[in-house]
């Protein structure tokens, strides 16, 4: 099947060439069909697949076959998680509508709102948004979705690991009865098959590339070694001449940070990208990276969606995650649109039955690499070690605050005295 045969509007179908699209995704296959002909979807598929078309295509085929008046009012709504996958699918919309004159703009908290309200005011067709800034403006009066006719529900999974739900209820009650809404989330655990509830209406069910399932491009591998060699086998590893750009993900804030100190110790340029970061900093991080200025970009999970580079071929774990799902989400990553990619994972004794419950979930077997310079040697803590160890991690960090109190009480009553 081609574009050509999914009858788009011919100013999109112009758009996805210039794009060097060629043949429609899985999902976009079954989605667009479905919204063109109005019905609501509920859909399964993960980030990379074709998604963002999928939904966008058909709802700006609607938008520009519907007669108008000039003055622009909001008509499609995509709530979406992150800043980085909100300016993703803006950008995306951009790109789709080249030929036509549908408008879009994408607000996102941590930035001042100036640049974003003066777009809105200027009238937009399609708002892409994330919930705590949409729920800001509509209560300053700047945004309005009475006149929404299309509503998209992104990442709707992540959305509620992020605490989301009161704010996309809220969101719920502003919206018209009368619409198209269109729900997409890579699991579909209860509470979202509940969201989901409360959201469509008779909808078509679509699924593509279910969460247990990862590309037959990515080249799978595993280093076990000592969680105290972590750092060393990172550098190692880096010394594959391949290895141009590489997508880093760490399990914390603090450890991303840690990452990069070390990495720019060797004189590796590297970046991070973690909720603790400014936008301008994290934008300005990825689009170094993307322009090939840093080799090592440093993420957190919750931050790295919504990243989207194009022939991106190395993703590596230094931190196994504990949820097998997240696994396959990070990996996908790399080898996307029909790319190869090779995940590569650092494994400490601690994390090798998160390694086994991953290749239980992938049902196969990730590749060890057993001939390097730093092989896992120590033994994973029994029970009572564990215990122990969370007792003293529990006493240190009471510790911290303590001494932080303390230092803090310090500085203020210095500044009393200052002030006598």
């Amino acid at each position: 099947m081609r574009f050509e045969n999914l009858n788009l509007h011919s100013s999109l179908i112009q758009a996805v060439k210039d794009q060097n699209y060629s043949e429609p995704t899985a999902i976009q296959q079954q989605a667009i069909p479905l919204i063109l002909k109005k019905n609501d979807v509920l859909g399964s598929a993960q980030t990379g697949t074709g998604k963002t078309a999928a939904f966008a295509l058909p709802i700006l085929h609607h938008l520009i076959n519907e007669k108008t008046n000039d003055n622009r009012k909001i008509r499609a709504l995509v709530v979406t998680p992150t800043r980085e996958l909100a300016i993703q699918i803006g950008d995306n919309f951009t790109d789709y509508s080249k030929y036509n004159k549908i408008k879009n703009t994408v607000i996102f908290g941590g930035v001042k709102q100036g640049t974003q309200t003066t777009a809105l005011n200027n009238g937009v067709d399609v708002l892409v948004a994330t919930p705590g800034r949409l729920l800001d403006l509509m209560g300053q009066g700047f945004i309005s979705l009475k006149d929404i006719k299309y509503f998209v529900l992104d990442e709707a999974d992540r959305m509620l690991d992020m605490g989301f739900i009161h704010d996309i209820r809220k969101i719920l009650n502003e919206l018209p009865k009368e619409r198209q809404s269109l729900f997409f989330s890579a699991t579909m655990p209860s509470n979202i098959l509940k969201l989901s509830s409360q959201i469509l209406k008779s909808p078509k069910q679509i699924s593509v590339n279910p969460v247990s399932s990862t590309a037959e491009t990515i080249q799978q591998f595993i280093y076990y070694t000592n969680k105290s060699n972590k750092k060393d086998l990172l550098l190692y590893i880096l010394k594959d001449k391949n290895i141009n750009q590489l997508l880093l993900f760490s399990r914390t804030k603090h450890g991303a940070d840690r990452i990069v100190r070390n990495l720019k110790k060797k004189n590796i340029q590297a970046a991070a990208i973690h909720g603790d970061k400014s936008q301008n900093q994290r934008q300005k991080a990825l689009q170094s990276f993307k322009d090939s200025e840093i080799q090592v970009l440093v993420a957190t999970d919750i931050a790295a969606r919504g990243i989207d580079i194009d022939k991106l071929s190395y993703v590596l774990n230094y931190d196994i995650p504990n949820e097998s799902e997240t696994y396959v989400h990070r990996i996908g990553r790399c080898g996307r649109a029909g790319e190869t990619g090779v995940s590569i994972s650092i494994c400490e004794p601690e994390e090798n039955e998160y390694a086994r419950d991953i290749e239980k979930l992938i049902k196969q077997k990730i590749k060890e690499i057993q001939n390097h310079p730093f092989p896992q040697t120590d033994k994973p803590m029994n029970a009572q070690q564990k215990k122990e160890f969370e007792k003293e991690k529990q006493r240190r960090k009471q510790e911290f605050f303590a001494n932080r109190k303390k230092k803090r009480n310090a500085g203020n009553n210095n500044s009393r005295n200052k002030r006598r």
